[in-house]
């Protein structure tokens, strides 16, 4: 294991090295830097290319800013060929062993390992490491998969670690990265556009096309496919196409059964079910339930679901003819989400309310509509605002320029000025 050291030398921060760290994404940094100094391992997850790496290569910059030696720090990216060696817990562990003796760290030593669910078994190399009372480890991991803390980890690691979501840029890092003005129109092409940080560095449409494409392969491959041994590759694509086609709109699992056998295609209730868990849990996608505004209680049957990114429609589905107001409610679900709700389609009285948006006793009502053109519009999205007898906040939510004023305690917010939604 000595001669892997020297091979990875170039990707950490021993002896004074540096590593590119990209556009510093602050919300992040500050939310995960805060839960650091303890024994809690740091997991942080969200779809492939997103910007986790770079968020670790942050992280473990700041340290470095802060007076913690770089040779305290051991990065590891197991989706780079030179950490290929690393193939499961034990090869994990002889080199973390080997990087001590080698480097020889003085005081606590943090692990950063980007991608960890490729390392077979790594759970058992976090639940010893994270509970080494001989040797003072600290460990931020990142990972592809929703379910990569389920079962034995969740288990072992039971109040233990701490979970972050990570998502694709936000309008508000689009415009930093960009050092763009906030206005409606930058507003509106970062709607057509995307929040993928690797698509700010391609040029033209072709290129994002392509890139959109590649990732989406991937993620089906690699996070799906060869995960779960997927007998009907075509079929999970397909389905995945279908939720994006009815983003925002509500359908239930037989919907989907009923949609592909009217094509001829043999399936079942299990295998659709099935495959659409994994696509969420590769984080394509975001599963938001019903919720009885009165009961207080979920609904069980139809949902909706929201695209992780707007690049798969904006690049891939153009033809499916998506209106700019099913494309601002994905938005505006995405930054809820982002700002730490809990989210779910609000149901009262047989109306439906876009978004129920729950984070320990704050709660928001939110209404999305393209722009509140005429009268019959504005009755349509307050009313079933009007129909809520809580206090809670009510948010009609558009791309007008300027806001209506308040309508019986219900605020009109303008998408691109948003200040109590927008992260």
């Amino acid at each position: 294991m000595k001669e892997k050291i020297k091979l990875v030398e170039k990707y950490n921060l021993w002896n004074g090295n540096t590593f590119p760290i990209g556009y510093v994404r602050e919300s992040y940094i500050e939310k995960i830097y805060g839960f650091l100094g303890n024994k809690l391992v740091k997991v942080l997850v969200g779809q492939r290319r997103c910007g986790k790496s770079f968020i670790l290569r942050q992280i473990a910059m700041k340290l470095v800013e802060s007076g913690v030696s770089g040779n305290n720090i051991l990065y590891l990216n197991r989706e780079f060929i030179d950490f290929d060696f690393l193939q499961n817990y034990k090869d994990l562990d002889e080199f973390v062993k080997t990087y001590v003796e080698e480097i020889k760290p003085s005081g606590k030593i943090y692990l950063f390992i980007d991608e960890i669910q490729n390392i077979d078994e790594w759970e058992r190399f976090v639940n010893s490491y994270s509970q080494d009372f001989t040797t003072d480890y600290e460990l931020v991991i990142t990972g592809s998969n929703s379910k990569m803390l389920s079962g034995e980890l969740s288990t072992l690691l039971s109040g233990r670690y701490v979970e972050f979501e990570i998502f694709p840029f936000s309008y508000s890092e689009y415009l930093g990265f960009y050092n763009l003005k906030n206005n409606r129109q930058n507003y509106l092409e970062y709607l057509k556009s995307s929040g993928l940080p690797e698509m700010f560095n391609l040029d033209n449409e072709y290129f994002k096309t392509n890139y959109v494409e590649s990732l989406k392969d991937t993620v089906l491959l690699r996070d799906i496919i060869q995960r779960y041994k997927i007998k009907n590759p075509k079929l999970l694509e397909d389905i995945f196409v279908f939720i994006a086609m009815n983003a925002s709109n509500m359908i239930s699992i037989t919907n989907v059964v009923n949609y592909f056998k009217s094509k001829k295609r043999e399936t079942t209730y299990d295998t659709i079910a099935n495959y659409i868990g994994y696509l969420e849990d590769a984080f394509l996608i975001h599963k938001v339930e019903r919720y009885d505004i009165k009961g207080k209680d979920t609904i069980s049957g139809n949902c909706k679901y929201y695209l992780n990114d707007l690049a798969f429609c904006n690049y891939l589905y153009k033809g499916f003819g998506y209106g700019i107001g099913f494309k601002l409610e994905n938005l505006v679900y995405l930054d809820l989400k982002r700002s730490g709700y809990k989210v779910f389609v609000g149901d009262i009285k047989s109306k439906e309310i876009d978004f129920v948006a729950i984070k320990n006793e704050d709660v928001k009502y939110v209404q999305c509509t393209y722009m509140l053109i005429d009268d019959s519009t504005i009755e349509r999205e307050y009313s079933a605002l009007e129909i809520i007898s809580d206090n809670y906040e009510k948010i009609v939510v558009s791309l007008d320029d300027e806001p209506l004023p308040n309508r019986n305690g219900i605020k009109n917010e303008v998408a691109w000025k948003m200040t109590n939604v927008l992260p």
